[in-house]
């Protein structure tokens, strides 16, 4: 959202005839308009919630900013961007205040509890960055699933700056967090279908995931010359530092896309590996854009399975863009994995 102070706060990248009248009540507007358009369950930030140098108080700047997250009702989570701390608070007290906030259920970091598993001695301390944690959708109430995960959202830190051989690169997702993901992801190994409803057991036990970041990884670059749905236009903003995170992805066998921000002017989902890459597109007006590209956001759909008694588990994942025009247009609907996938016989 790259939000400042609100009414006073100019946007960029506007055409001319709009510039006049627009601010960060532009982005507070569409926020509202995606909400009431969509209903959605659940919202995601994926970092640059506020844009640091144009805000001289980062707690108001926050508030105002997931505003209409917090009057929907709705639950909604957070992931630091490298805007988000260059103002009055560091990125621990950032993701500490917004998973304070009401309605939001983001996570300053894993519990103890988590970590626990991962290597001897390790506590939440010691995990790279702020805001590494894991949401579990559980089933439908009534079904056999309501006390078990069918949905795994996975939000790590991405970092902001750092300095590598005297250069200086954005930051990337460190070793301390792949480990913590693999550890997490292994204990779901285990978790097995309720052995009185093995007959309905056409959902895999093992529920899918979906994570959520801020900085691309380096590999995103390698899809300029692949087939993508949706526009790839400009560089991929990326750290210099490649630190496994596609391999660690891959290794856990559950994740069926990724959602990252950064890149305002890329709005594309590509596949890497079997695994999507999608960029949600230049959300807030105080953010760099494109003038007359309309600013844009990311509608994903978790589609659960009817057995024959009751809900399973998650059939299909799917996503599509709005854009902030008169008519919210829908575009660039896409399935980004099913349990069962279709096939043709000739």
């Amino acid at each position: 959202m790259h939000y400042g102070t609100g009414m006073l706060t100019r946007c960029r990248d506007v055409l001319a005839s709009e510039f006049d009248y627009c601010s960060d009540l532009n982005t507070t507007r569409f926020l509202k308009r995606i909400i009431q358009s969509e209903k959605p369950d659940f919202i995601a930030f994926t970092g640059d919630n506020i844009f640091g140098p144009s805000t001289h108080d980062a707690a108001e700047s926050l508030l105002r900013a997931f505003g209409p997250a917090m009057d929907s009702g709705l639950p909604w989570a957070a992931v630091l961007g490298n805007h988000d701390q260059e103002s009055t608070m560091t990125r621990e007290e950032l993701m500490s205040f917004i998973s304070l906030m009401d309605y939001s259920v983001s996570q300053t970091n894993p519990p103890v509890d988590d970590l626990s598993s991962a290597a001897e001695g390790d506590v939440t301390k010691n995990i790279d960055g702020f805001g590494n944690y894991n949401l579990r959708v559980y089933g439908a109430p009534g079904s056999h699933l309501a006390n078990r995960s069918v949905l795994n959202l996975f939000f790590l830190d991405s970092g902001d700056r750092e300095v590598v051989q005297g250069i200086r690169t954005y930051g990337w997702i460190k070793e301390s967090q792949l480990r913590w993901l693999r550890s997490v992801s292994k204990g779901y190994q285990g978790q097995k279908q309720d052995n009185n409803h093995l007959e309905e057991a056409s959902v895999c036990a093992i529920p899918p995931a979906m994570v959520f970041f801020h900085i691309p990884i380096p590999e995103i670059q390698q899809l300029y010359n692949q087939q993508i749905v949706g526009k790839f236009q400009q560089r991929v903003s990326c750290s210099s530092m490649n630190s496994g995170v596609l391999q660690t992805i891959i290794s856990m066998g559950v994740v069926k896309a990724v959602f990252v921000g950064h890149d305002h002017t890329n709005d594309f989902c590509g596949n890497l590996e079997g695994i999507w890459f999608c960029y949600g597109g230049g959300f807030g007006y105080h953010g760099y854009g494109k003038a007359g590209w309309p600013r844009r956001a990311r509608i994903i759909l978790a589609e659960l399975e009817k057995g024959e008694k009751s809900w399973m588990g998650v059939e299909r994942i799917s996503t599509w863009k709005r854009l902030d025009d008169e008519k919210l247009s829908k575009l660039d609907e896409q399935v980004l994995w099913q349990s069962h996938p279709s096939f043709k016989m000739a």
